[in-house]
């Protein structure tokens, strides 16, 4: 089964439509596979054994039988656990929230109704609110490349049984880098949708039964490979089969390379191993021109945290939120004395924002949108960091005493975790995260393929080129031997 599961979901797909393998099968080895590595990485939180052995051998019947089947049919695969799934409500790292009976989310009833076998949910912070994936719940998720080191956060889960071998295709979600941050982490792929293509209504956050689509946030893809991207976006915009994409060569392809930015941290490995891989797209025959100040980072990030702090405080206890909102005028004079812009203070005034306060970041947002818009009239792609560090190690101490060491020694603020994410999720641009190299200590480094509002299929094409010239998903080392 090693040989199987090591495949990326289409490879498995090819499988199952050859009859090599069964779903009953497939679904059996997922869930050994499972067993025999999560008690390591702890990705996988919630399982439905049960019902997905009794669909899975429904699509075995259908498929003996030559009926026409769903792009996905037989596939086993998992999702976040901010997704409501029937008979697995999601619980976003709460108790509460897992009780009680909900229907499938919009992106859980698309791959079901695509013939995907749903076993599983993966693990989350809480609230989806943190770069790291740890929640009472359920504990904390271990990096399959070094268990000592976090997967990332919000859809840590998610990128360590991907990387894992535990399943091979994931749906996550993003608001503040959740699920480029992971999938550079654990070094698989990610795909964050231009803003509003993918449903949101069955995600939690916001509570469970919210109707209205979020702000910044995102539902997208993730898995071992960029086609599998291709093919499961196609299924969550849709409900339809994957749609036909003309390859993207990478001679001449005009990539703007995007690491010198000096208000925005960048660890000197990170930024080696992202320069190696320019220089290998370079060589491939792209067009690689580094790229300084795209836009007025300083607006942007004030602007971005406005927006994601009047966003966040909706999941907020009202009484911690007035608390908040009495505790400005200490918040405007501690500013007013020097404090930063990632201080406590600085994200007192965020998540206590005036709707006018609201509205003035929105116009910020549409000025930065329309300076990138200059960018993609220059380059196909901008190629950036995702974050200025690769995985670190676990650290659950409150988000104020948490800060950032890089490989030089050097410190930087924990929310610095924002900055390389904010420009795509700002202004809702298609990002599709892909494995980039590894530090000198051997762990993944992704990279951000930012396209121009709606270019998902062009992001896409592009890391799909990029993996068939450089090669693309490895296997963990730590748990490459663990046995199948």
């Amino acid at each position: 089964m090693d040989r199987i599961l090591s495949l990326d979901a289409t490879g498995q797909l090819a499988a199952l439509e050859a009859k090599r393998i069964g779903a009953t099968e497939l679904l059996e080895a997922s869930l050994r596979r499972c067993d025999e590595v999560n008690g390591s990485i702890n990705a996988v939180v919630m399982k439905d054994a049960a019902r997905a052995l009794e669909r899975a051998r429904a699509i075995d019947d259908h498929r003996a039988r030559g009926d026409t089947l769903g792009p996905l049919a037989g596939l086993p695969m998992t999702i976040k656990d901010t997704f409501d799934v029937e008979g697995m409500p999601a619980s976003s790292g709460l108790e509460s929230f897992r009780r009680g009976k909900r229907p499938d989310s919009v992106v859980a009833a698309h791959v079901r109704q695509a013939g995907a076998v749903i076993w599983g949910k993966t693990n989350t912070p809480v609230m989806a609110g943190d770069f790291q994936t740890h929640n009472n719940l359920y504990g904390t998720t271990n990096n399959p490349w070094d268990l000592t080191r976090t997967s990332g956060g919000s859809s840590g889960g998610a990128a360590a049984a991907l990387a894992s071998r535990i399943t091979a295709l994931e749906i996550g979600s993003d608001i503040g880098g959740s699920l480029r941050t992971p999938a550079s982490f654990c070094g698989v792929y990610s795909h964050k949708p231009t803003w509003g293509l993918v449903s949101q209504i069955g995600h939690v956050p916001p509570a469970p039964g919210w109707l209205s689509e979020r702000d910044l946030n995102v539902v997208g893809p993730m898995a071992r490979s960029a086609r599998d991207l291709r093919l499961l976006l196609s299924v969550l915009e849709a409900g339809t089969a994957a749609k036909v994409q003309a390859p993207i060569e990478l001679k001449g392809l005009r990539i703007g390379l995007w690491l010198e930015q000096p208000e925005f941290v960048l660890d000197p490995e990170v930024k080696s191993a992202l320069e190696a891989f320019a220089g290998a797209l370079a060589a491939e025959g792209a067009e690689v021109t580094p790229l300084a100040h795209p836009v007025e980072v300083g607006a942007l990030l004030k602007a971005y945290r406005t927006l994601l702090g009047s966003l966040l405080a909706q999941d907020m206890p009202p009484a911690r939120l007035g608390q908040m909102r009495r505790g400005r005028g200490g918040a405007k004079l501690a500013l007013a004395l020097g404090a930063g812009p990632d201080s406590a203070a600085a994200m007192l005034l965020d998540y206590t924002a005036s709707h006018l306060d609201w509205l003035a970041a929105d116009e910020v947002r549409a000025r930065v949108g329309a300076q990138a818009r200059k960018s993609f009239a220059r380059f196909d792609v901008i190629l950036a960091p995702v974050g200025p560090v690769a995985a670190f190690p676990h650290d659950h101490r409150p988000f104020q005493r948490r800060v950032l060491t890089l490989s030089d020694g050097t410190k930087a603020p924990y929310l610095a975790l924002l900055r390389w994410v904010a420009l795509a999720t700002a202004c809702g641009l298609p990002v599709t995260t892909v494995p980039a190299g590894r530090t000198p200590g051997g762990l993944p480094v992704g990279a951000q393929l930012i396209g121009p509002r709606g270019a998902d299929s062009r992001t896409l094409a592009v890391a799909e080129a990029i993996e068939d010239r450089l090669g693309g998903f490895t296997r963990p080392p730590a748990l490459d031997a663990a046995p199948t």
